[in-house]
Formats: C-alpha cells, sequence, structure tokens
C-alpha cells in the first residue's frame, strides 16, 4: 500500500460520508486493547488464533462522526485489493472492543497484518470482521450485500465458539510416571471463559487452574496436574464461557461457521 495515496472512505448509509488520509485517522483519539482473534478454519485444537495488543480507534466513534442511519444492519469492510467483510452494524456499538487498528504489539501495524488500518472485531471470526488493509467502510443492509466469503458457502455470520486446546505435553512428548503438568489455553471472546475442565481415558471431569482474566475478549491459560501411569493415554478438555454454555462435544467440520468438539491428545506414558 502506498501510504501517500492511501485513504478510508466511511461510506453508504451515513449521513456524513468521511474520507480520511493516514494523518487524518493518526490524529483521532486512540486506545490500547488486548483481543484474541481467530480464523473460522481453524481446526479443533488448531493454531489460526492469535493474541495481540492493538493500537486503534473506536469503530464506533469513527461510525458515529458519520452519523450511521437507522436502516443500516450491516458493516462492509473493503480492502485495497477488493476483499470484503460483512457484520452486524451493532458489533461496533454493543461495548465490544471494536477498533480501526493502525499498531500491533507497541509497534505500527505489520506490512502482513494489514498495514496501513485493520479492522479487529472481538467475538466475530476473521472471515466476517477482519479486513487487512482497509480501505472502505460501507454501512449498507444485512440483505442488501453478502461478503466474498458468503456467495462461497460459509455462514453470513460468524461469532466465535467457545472452544479450548491442549499445548503441552505436545503429542510427541517422551512422558515418564508421575506428576506431570498439562495446560492450554480456552477461548470465548466477549463472553469469557468461566472454567476448563479435564478429563483422562473417559473418566470424570477434572476442574483446571485458571491463569487470572486480562478481558474477555482475550483467551485464558489453563493447567492441571495429572499422576500419569504406564500405557496409553487419551487426554480431553472443555470450557464454559461467562454465560454458563459448556462447548459442545459434537464433532463438526469448519465449515460453514467453526469447528467444534473436544480436543483429544493422546500420550504413550514409557515405563519407569
Amino acid at each position: 500500500v502506498d501510504l501517500s495515496e492511501w485513504t478510508l472512505s466511511i461510506t453508504g448509509m451515513v449521513d456524513r460520508p468521511l474520507t480520511l488520509d493516514f494523518n487524518d485517522l493518526s490524529d483521532l483519539p486512540m486506545i490500547e486493547r488486548v483481543i484474541t482473534i481467530c480464523c473460522v478454519s481453524n481446526q479443533v485444537g488448531g493454531d489460526l488464533i492469535g493474541t495481540a495488543k492493538w493500537l486503534g480507534t473506536p469503530l464506533g466513534e469513527l461510525l458515529r462522526r458519520a452519523g450511521v442511519r437507522d436502516e443500516a444492519s450491516q458493516i462492509v469492510g473493503r480492502s485495497v485489493d477488493g476483499f470484503t467483510v460483512g457484520f452486524p452494524t451493532g458489533a461496533a456499538f454493543d461495548g465490544r472492543d471494536a477498533l480501526v487498528a493502525i499498531g500491533m504489539n507497541d509497534e505500527p501495524l505489520p506490512f502482513e497484518h494489514g498495514f496501513p488500518a485493520r479492522l479487529v472485531v472481538a467475538g466475530l471470526y476473521g472471515y466476517v470482521s477482519a479486513t487487512k488493509w482497509l480501505s472502505e467502510i460501507e454501512l449498507t443492509t444485512w440483505d442488501a450485500f453478502d461478503a466474498y466469503w458468503v456467495p462461497r458457502g460459509w455462514a453470513k455470520e460468524g461469532p466465535v465458539k467457545t472452544q479450548s486446546r491442549i499445548d503441552t505435553p505436545r503429542r510427541s512428548a517422551r512422558l515418564m510416571p508421575g506428576p506431570v503438568g498439562i495446560g492450554g489455553v480456552a477461548w470465548a471472546q466477549t463472553r469469557g471463559i468461566e472454567w476448563v475442565e479435564v478429563r483422562i481415558d473417559g473418566g470424570e471431569w477434572i476442574e483446571a487452574t485458571l491463569a487470572d482474566s486480562i478481558d474477555d475478549d482475550v483467551w485464558r491459560q489453563w493447567t492441571v496436574m495429572w499422576d500419569a501411569t504406564p500405557g496409553t493415554h487419551q487426554v480431553q478438555v472443555r470450557a464454559t464461557d461467562g454465560t454458563g454454555e459448556t462447548q459442545t462435544s459434537e464433532i463438526t467440520p469448519v465449515a460453514p461457521d467453526g469447528a467444534t468438539g473436544y480436543h483429544t491428545v493422546t500420550y504413550r506414558v514409557e515405563d519407569a
């Protein structure tokens, strides 16, 4: 992106269309938020997810400057390369973290993460929200436009599902009998994680110890101690979000709106 020619336009169903260059955008009030974002294509236990500290202007404040009309029910983000996302207008005003971001982890937004500006909307999968190299924000109705992935068979709405993952020990780890620490992360952006449970070989669920919560929009680390015995063992994890909803055991693929199921890891514990 040529920064000298780049602009961000607010168009569509607004009373005061706006066009800002990078200096205009940078001069707006900025906030920092730690937000976990993830891809709808993330398999159960997958790594298409990450957490960063974002610097940006609140999307809702920017839209208020433009004067969003009452009938505008969809926000469309457009990239300089023509890619589009679409999400409900309410996501910019319901209190969740939603930013037009220009910085990441105390640095300017990296090129590969969308420099000079991108959308970061907590609680929505990237395919409906996370426009990199942002060039336009259009206000329209829900039925008037389908963003890039919708006609390709993906769901129009993409709220993040409650999920959890086992990170340690690795599947290939050489385990010996005795105390073993099992740990990972769990996430349910905008709802937070209330508790995490682990079970060994289909037994009773054991409540894990949770790290302090940074924010409901940030994944949460968990750990549990296991007295490992020789043999092959299966470990599963599940999380319950801040609304009291426990993630489902039903196994579904990533399409059309995100995979579900318990992350399951099999370990081999050697004889002492």
